[in-house]
């Protein structure tokens, strides 16, 4: 089987033309720091502990509604994943109103109105503040929880769990707090599909009985309203909403720091990069002294463009999009310092180390005074430029309640960020940035990175996807005696149905749910294949807004085009699709250029790895030495210097006139990973030779 999908970048380019004579020897005074004025909020209590913040701002007729419970985190266990569950079901309709009618008026007027399993936020032109706010709180007190619902939402997070379990950087993230925090910490927890299945719809109604009340809850309105209509509102709407019983939770303390830097392994065969995250945990709240400091420690080291990380990985090494670091707060003494990126496999062992340099650098070396201005006014910009957003006028106010921060904390932010010195960059970085207590959280391709990373010197310890510690993983076995990269092949197509059944396929129609990763909006994909002539056509659809991308070839020449912008395919394009065997490739091979290497584990299953060679191309194919199928396809091309490297898994194998097909493919492309379910597989209808024009 083989699906290729060609990812088709739009850029923008704004030119800026000065019209005014500009003496360019002259460099401009900088201006005066910016004075920062706060409305300070109104505030009013309900008798059922919901506390209500007012900020007016008249400048648009906008109004919004942050609403936050306040509840110390929990440890949801065997029913891991139960408050997702919650939050998803929350704004989906009201006892009086059913989903349909709920949604439609929102649309209708404008709003968005959106839930989750401690929150909830609404907006809207502030004619229709009023009607919006009861909509929230019917919603909140209303709730709508039905098991047709509840079913939808179940198989949906069943489902990303699933993707999410191919995916790097979701395992990475897995994995990496699990070990941080512990598993039975609330930030360290994770859901699994058993902890979905193990709760049911009055597990969600318990949940939201105990822990969604407004006990502990704030509502900040932020908008073109008046403090006086805002109250007499809130009491209307929410006067209903009953205090629940108070509860206790006791906190465990994360897991501590290792006692010294240690690389913890996750062993991704189908990884076309590596994630790479050097992690300790630190204590650090809102209210501490050292704040302001780690802010700009943090910047310098890695929090933006121009920092020691992203200058060493991205721009002087070329080894990898993007490096980044970040500090959290907690005011529960639970977070954490990371710093990394994701890397190509073939550097990852060098990433590791400049990484740990970097990180020295800047707990050893002071930091230059034009580093430090650089950090200072990037702050001084984003927070300036931030204030014009309601919803940060409505967090800020917030966080001056929840971290018990002074009343002017926010109008001194820009002094004590001004007021940070290298002295203070070196001593916090000291204090929070301990990669002699890190682990070095790498999630990637065994067989191709481990070699080098033991020659790092850093211990190695080995987990799997799900943070459990295991053994060195066995990236190579011997090929037993008499199996050969022709029976290999011949056991492949006996177990996809036989050559027979494979002649007898003319064409195939293919049609079913995508994935992108960072495209929020669903999408459906239509793939076809003419075999004997090589043809292939893919179409993207997004809702709402019909095809988005199409690729077409029709043996001969072929384009890709992407919203009406269509581009022919070029003369090594060309040259590539008809080096390609196509569908089915296994009965095309060549077999002189077929070679078995040895026996790989996958996922836990053995695999046989097999080149073969397309053209100029090195082409490894892997199949499940017990089922025989094709499982995995990997392929590498060299783009502007740099080698992309391409995996493509199949799963999910399912009979069609008595072919079995992949149901399931998911193509990872450097940072891109693309999942397709398909719902419908048709052979020799549906598909003509006009399709592929």
């Amino acid at each position: 089987m083989k699906t290729k999908i060609t990812a088709l970048l739009a850029v923008l380019f704004i030119s800026i033309t000065a019209t005014a004579q500009i003496d360019r020897s002259v460099q401009p005074k900088p201006g005066p720091a910016p004075s920062i004025t706060l409305e300070v909020p109104g505030e009013f209590e309900l008798k059922n502990g919901l506390k209500v913040l007012v900020v007016e701002n008249h400048k648009l007729p906008r109004v919004s509604y942050s609403l936050t419970i306040d509840n110390k985190p929990i440890v949801e266990g065997d029913k891991a994943g139960v408050s997702s569950m919650l939050g998803a079901l929350l704004g989906n309709g009201t006892t009086s109103i059913s989903k349909d009618q709920f949604n439609e008026e929102i649309d209708f007027l404008g709003a968005r109105l959106s839930f989750g399993s401690s929150n909830a936020y609404a907006s809207s032109l502030s004619k229709y503040s009023e009607r919006i706010l009861e909509l929230m709180a019917d919603a909140a007190i209303n709730p709508l929880f039905s098991e047709e619902e509840f079913q939808k939402e179940k198989d949906k997070m069943i489902e990303n769990i699933k993707s999410s379990d191919k995916s790097v950087d979701a395992i990475a993230g897995r994995v990496g707090t699990a070990l941080s925090y512990g598993k039975k910490h609330p930030y360290g927890e994770f859901v699994t599909e058993e902890t979905i299945n193990n709760i049911t719809l009055d597990n969600v109604r318990a949940f939201y009985q105990k822990y969604f009340n407004p006990n502990n809850a704030y509502l900040v309105v932020v908008g073109d309203v008046d403090f006086k209509t805002v109250e007499k509102q809130v009491k209307k709407y929410f006067k209903n909403w009953e205090k629940g019983i108070d509860f206790t939770t006791n906190l465990i303390n994360p897991s501590p720091n290792v006692p010294s830097t240690q690389i913890n392994f996750v062993d991704m065969p189908n990884a076309v990069q590596s994630n790479i995250s050097l992690t300790n945990n630190v204590d650090l709240k809102m209210n501490d002294e050292d704040y302001h400091a780690v802010l700009i420690a943090n910047k310098i080291l890695g929090g933006g463009f121009n920092s020691y990380l992203n200058m060493n990985l991205r721009e002087e090494h070329g080894y990898t999009y993007g490096a980044r670091s970040s500090v959290g707060t907690s005011r529960y003494g639970a977070s954490r310092f990371t710093a990394g990126a994701a890397v190509r496999n073939m550097v990852t062992d060098s990433a590791v180390v400049q990484t740990l340099k970097e990180i020295k650098r800047i707990k050893t070396e002071p930091v230059t005074a034009q580093e430090l201005k650089n950090a200072k006014s990037k702050y001084v910009g984003d927070f300036v430029l931030a204030l014009e957003s309601p919803q940060t006028i409505a967090r800020y106010a917030l966080n001056i309640k929840l971290n018990n921060l002074p009343k002017d904390f926010y109008k001194t932010y820009l002094e004590k960020i001004n007021a940070v010195t290298a002295e203070d960059v070196n001593r916090v970085a000291n204090k929070y940035f301990k990669p002699e207590n890190a682990r070095i959280v790498i999630v990637g391709k065994g067989s191709d990175v481990i070699s080098n990373l033991e020659k790092t010197g850093l211990p190695i310890k080995y987990f799997d996807t799900y943070a459990n510690p295991v053994e060195k993983p066995v990236f190579s076995k011997p090929i037993p005696e008499g199996v050969t990269a022709q029976s290999v092949i011949d056991n492949y197509i006996k177990a996809i149905g036989g050559k027979s059944n494979l002649d007898a396929v003319k064409t195939v129609l293919m049609s079913g749910d995508v994935k992108i990763d960072g495209v929020p909006i669903p999408l459906t994909a239509e793939v076809k294949y003419m075999i004997a002539s090589n043809k292939e056509s893919v179409e993207i659809n997004a809702e709402g807004m019909g095809t988005i991308m199409k690729q077409k070839w029709n043996g001969t020449t072929g384009y890709a085009e992407q919203q009406g912008m269509k581009r022919p395919l070029t003369e090594d394009q060309i040259a590539e699709k008809k080096a390609e065997p196509g569908l089915f490739a296994e009965t095309k091979f060549d077999m002189n250029n077929v070679q078995l290497e040895s026996i790989v584990d996958i996922n836990g299953k053995d695999h046989y790895k097999v080149k073969v060679i397309i053209g100029e191309d090195n082409v490894y194919r892997f199949y499940d030495v017990e089922t025989g199928l094709l499982t995995q396809v990997e392929s590498s091309k060299e783009v502007q210097g740099q080698e992309i490297k391409s995996v493509v898994t199949y799963n999910n194998y399912s009979p069609v006139n008595g072919v079995q097909i992949p149901y399931g493919q998911t193509v990872v492309t450097g940072p891109q990973t693309i999942a397709m379910n398909f719902k419908a597989i048709k052979v020799n209808e549906g598909v003509t030779d006009a399709d592929f024009e």
